[in-house]
């Protein structure tokens, strides 16, 4: 997937599109469009009902929010029986979203912060990869062993060593490329200032991850648990220890 943000032209065509981004913009910066976009980054579709409620705001508010960012592209909708679910339109959207953040919000120091702020902090979701502290340091360490090596594109290639170290992870690095996505984007942790990996690489370790078992969902919310295994493995594979970052 070509990850630009591209408007309906149904949205577009009420707008002055001199800056395409202003449009953009505009539907993102109401504060219940924001909640609406930001509870949607964990990838789990959701109803009109559940995003009215996380968004603070009325079912009517709701939809006419939802309709507007279905026009605009950054949400699509499927239909399952009597309900509607709801989506971000595509992992640019949360690009853009994670982007936004990290210009947008000031770190907080650990002191202050609540039980599930933190845990958004150390590990959470942010579309399809992994992000937080963890997904940080994860990143740190696989450029500093060689596995993958920075670009001055903003995107990750890999190292010398990374085609095996992923393939013994169970990563066939060779067929992501064969995606349309970029396939591995430096993607600037909006909680930490520095990159995380997204594209189509990050997507497929953040996958994995939760196939083996390493990372697992918390309930009803983007934030994630690193299990006992998951710690055991990222301290003898990358020597990252866990506990350091909690």
């Amino acid at each position: 997937m070509d990850e630009t943000l591209s408007l309906s032209p149904r949205y577009t065509g009420t707008m002055n599109t001199t800056y395409p981004v202003a449009a953009v913009a505009e539907l993102i910066g109401d504060p219940a469009r924001a909640a609406i976009l930001v509870a949607l980054l964990d990838a789990r579709a959701r109803t009109a009902g559940e995003l009215a409620f996380t968004a603070n705001i009325s079912p009517q508010s709701a939809s006419g929010h939802l309709s507007k960012l279905l026009d605009g592209g950054l949400l699509t909708v499927r239909n399952t029986g009597r309900h509607r679910y709801y989506s971000l339109a595509g992992p640019e959207v949360a690009h853009a979203l994670e982007a936004l953040g990290s210009i947008g919000t000031k770190p907080c120091t650990a002191p202050i912060r609540p039980r599930a702020s933190a845990d958004l902090y150390t590990a959470r979701s942010c579309y399809d990869h992994l992000a937080g502290r963890i997904a940080v340091e994860l990143a740190r360490s696989l450029e500093t062993s060689g596995v993958l090596r920075g670009k001055a594109q903003a995107d990750y290639e890999l190292g010398h060593n990374g085609r095996d170290w992923f393939a013994k992870l169970g990563i066939d690095v060779d067929s992501l490329r064969d995606s349309r996505r970029a396939f591995a984007r430096q993607c600037t942790d909006w909680t930490e200032r520095r990159p995380h990996i997204a594209g189509a690489l990050g997507a497929a370790l953040f996958s994995r991850l939760v196939a083996l078992g390493w990372i697992a969902p918390r309930r009803d919310t983007r934030a994630l648990r690193v299990t006992h295994e998951g710690a055991r493995q990222l301290r003898i594979r990358l020597g990252l220890s866990v506990s350091q970052m909690v």
